[in-house]
């Protein structure tokens, strides 16, 4: 019997204002829906340490973090 591998786990991640489009390109494999008062970005981040990583950009961007969440699975069809 073959083991189905874990799927990867999507995060959304939710930041103050809205971010520019050249901002945006830096955060490759998420997507983003920009708003006038957040910028939420959404994907999938394969482990802790891509999570971490991407926490470390939005800090360093001076971008102000609103909220991390870990989406459910999706089923699998």
């Amino acid at each position: 019997m073959a083991t189905v591998p874990a799927p990867v786990p999507r995060y959304e991640i939710r930041v103050r204002g809205r971010v520019s489009d050249a901002t945006l390109s830096s955060f490759e494999g998420m997507d983003a829906d920009v708003a006038s008062a957040e910028t939420v970005l959404h994907g999938p981040i394969a482990d802790q340490t891509g999570l971490h990583g991407l926490l470390d950009r939005i800090q360093s961007l001076g971008l102000e973090l609103i909220e991390v969440r870990r989406l459910p699975a999706r089923e699998q069809n």
